[in-house]
């Protein structure tokens, strides 16, 4: 399983705005200056997140994006299935290969389990234990 620059990208969005959740809406471009990343690209990825009720926009000269509900009830695999789709570690396999079925399927359903099990709150306690050791928790 290979979590593509949207997956990755839509989930330091979400972190982000976990950060400052019940602050007010924070601005697409501070997030993507703060992390170095594409500011377009993160506008392309906002809308799939606002339509499926994870983030909602604020418009005006003081808008931007907020979570819709707190970082706790919000996990990685919401986010991650929401932008990249149904997680499989392997497509193709021949259903009479049971042994190696068997194996993908336990290897997928312990990624589903490490991402659901995770929330957007986890990652944010993650990154700050981690800031204290002098190095950055990156998924």
């Amino acid at each position: 399983m290979r979590i593509s620059t949207k997956g990755r990208y839509g989930l330091t969005v979400v972190v982000e705005l976990g950060k400052k959740y019940g602050e007010g809406p924070l601005p697409l471009r501070k997030i993507a200056e703060e992390q170095n990343l594409s500011e377009a690209y993160l506008e392309q990825l906002i809308p799939t997140l606002r339509n499926s009720g994870i983030v909602n926009s604020v418009r005006g000269a003081y808008g931007g994006y907020k979570l819709s509900k707190p970082p706790s009830e919000i996990t990685a695999g919401d986010v991650i299935r929401l932008l990249e789709g149904p997680i499989q570690v392997v497509e193709g396999i021949e259903e009479s290969n049971v042994p190696q079925q068997t194996l993908w399927n336990r290897i997928g359903d312990a990624i589903r389990e490490v991402l659901d099990k995770t929330t957007i709150k986890d990652l944010i306690e993650s990154e700050d234990e981690s800031n204290l050791d002098g190095y950055m928790f990156y998924i």
